[in-house]
């Protein structure tokens, strides 16, 4: 009888035991910290670990879509009227960029490496063959105008041939032209003046199966936040195209890696050669891709606002001073002085005034926001769209008749949507992943669980104990009469 009490009352030692280490366990959040250090040593660019492969070469499928804008009325924009654009498009190509010369540095902290991209045009995943014509504004004839426009004796010349040639602001090419290169008559007739002038132009001539330069990368052995870090480009820490530091500073990764353990409250941030600048994204929503949890960030109006609304913009005002609407960025001293605006598509989230200035613009947050879905515990990325607008600034120049009497206008011409899902066999991975943390991370709450169970196995213990006793008491007067 004495054993059978000292064992139920073990069983409540164990039940209040169970019960205080499961909630301390859950107030001091041992678990999900235990788990989140795991993975902090495991995502490291180091030979040999799954993040490094992943890293070096993407297992998802990145696909590049191009949406031209076609140009309906020339002749009535040279007159002055309002620019009648029908977009184009898709016209998709199967995007390949492994990390390739890639060398370790530095006791493995930091690793050197070249991203190749190679694009293969999807003819079944597009509107139509390389071989479309599209109608837009003359790029080289534009950049070359702008700049001679100042001299009058080369700006004659220049115009003589163009009248000569038939070169006008606007002109008709396909698509494989306007996008990876034709030679160029005005170019090419300018080259016998300037031997070391690309007679060559395309918006992504010498892009395909090349690279945009060496990238010095962090490795995350050091501190898991840098985890892809870019450290240099081109052998530079800033950049020297705009006008302020803050401008010119490179932070964040690619924008094709990210650290692990990302909170809601953080800020992304990216530096992209697309746009000769850094950016970041913040968190938006949770969202599911392929039955796998993630955070949405997106980069806030603020990045690309005007320095009316966001004063640390003001580096961006390219010459100083010269600042354009919020939603816009000028990129021309970082292409060879092109007058090059870049957006986002349909000017989602810029001035209204351009998207007016422009008929057939019809900015949708759904289909012209770039997004980035990610794992916040691995730092994958689940999903993701970048999505970008090529535009040309187009005023009229006196010294040139071919500009007419054209409107300041910024013409859309081309918006790209660089997307990416994350594939089968990572899903697995991580869903695998996902299955160990919460079994970790539920630990506690098992204990609690267990520590409930075992009181109510101890007072059920303890009412049964107690039955008999009273039973017996309530008989003795029975039998002594």
């Amino acid at each position: 009888m004495l054993m059978k009490t000292c064992c139920i009352y073990c069983i409540g030692v164990f039940s209040m035991l169970f019960l205080i280490a499961g909630i301390s366990l859950v107030l001091s959040n041992v678990f999900p910290r235990l788990v989140q250090s795991m993975v902090k040593r495991e995502v490291v660019l180091e030979n040999g670990t799954e993040a490094f492969e992943a890293w070096e070469n993407p297992p998802a499928p990145i696909y590049m879509q191009f949406y031209f804008f076609n140009l309906t009325n020339p002749l009535e924009v040279l007159d002055g009227d309002r620019p009648a654009v029908v977009e184009i498009g898709p016209y998709t190509y199967r995007e390949y960029r492994p990390m390739e010369q890639v060398s370790f540095n530095d006791n493995g902290t930091k690793v050197t490496a070249v991203n190749t991209k190679t694009y293969i045009f999807q003819r079944d995943m597009s509107r139509g063959p390389e071989s479309d014509l599209i109608r837009t504004v003359n790029i080289p004839a534009l950049t070359v105008m702008e700049q001679f426009k100042d001299s009058s004796l080369e700006a004659n010349l220049i115009s003589s041939y163009m009248r000569a040639a038939d070169e006008g602001l606007f002109t008709t090419r396909t698509v494989g032209e306007l996008l990876w290169g034709y030679e160029d008559a005005l170019l090419k007739a300018l080259k016998t003046f300037k031997p070391d002038l690309d007679d060559v132009f395309g918006l992504f001539y010498k892009t395909n199966a090349s690279n945009d330069g060496e990238y010095l990368f962090f490795t995350g052995q050091q501190n898991y936040k840098d985890f892809a870090r870019v450290d240099t480009w081109n052998g530079q820490s800033s950049l020297d195209w705009w006008t302020s530091d803050e401008c010119n500073m490179i932070n964040g990764t690619n924008g094709a890696s990210f650290h692990p353990v990302i909170t809601k409250s953080e800020a992304l941030y990216m530096f992209t050669s697309d746009l000769c600048r850094s950016l970041y994204a913040l968190y938006e929503k949770d969202v599911t891709v392929k039955g796998l949890a993630g955070y949405r960030f997106v980069p806030p109006s603020e990045v690309f606002a005007n320095m009316t609304v966001n004063p640390a913009n003001a580096g961006f005002c390219v010459p100083a001073g010269n600042c354009l609407g919020s939603g816009l960025l000028n990129v021309s001293p970082c292409k060879q002085g092109a007058p090059i605006i870049m957006s986002s598509p349909h000017f989602y989230q810029a001035d209204e005034k351009y998207v007016k200035d422009v008929f057939g613009m019809a900015p949708k947050k759904e289909l012209h926001e770039t997004t980035i879905d990610i794992n916040p515990l691995t730092g994958i990325i689940l999903q993701a769209a970048k999505r970008l607008q090529v535009n040309v600034y187009v005023e009229k120049i006196p010294t040139f008749s071919q500009t007419g009497n054209v409107r300041t206008v910024v013409l859309p011409v081309v918006y790209l949507n660089e997307s990416v899902i994350i594939d089968d066999v990572s899903v697995v991975k991580l869903r695998t992943i996902a299955v160990e943390q919460n079994v970790v991370v539920n630990i506690p709450f098992m204990l609690i669980g267990l520590g409930i169970i075992l009181g109510g196995v101890f007072m059920f213990l303890m009412c049964r104990l107690k039955v008999p006793e009273s039973t017996a008491a309530e008989r003795q007067p029975l039998l002594s009469s």
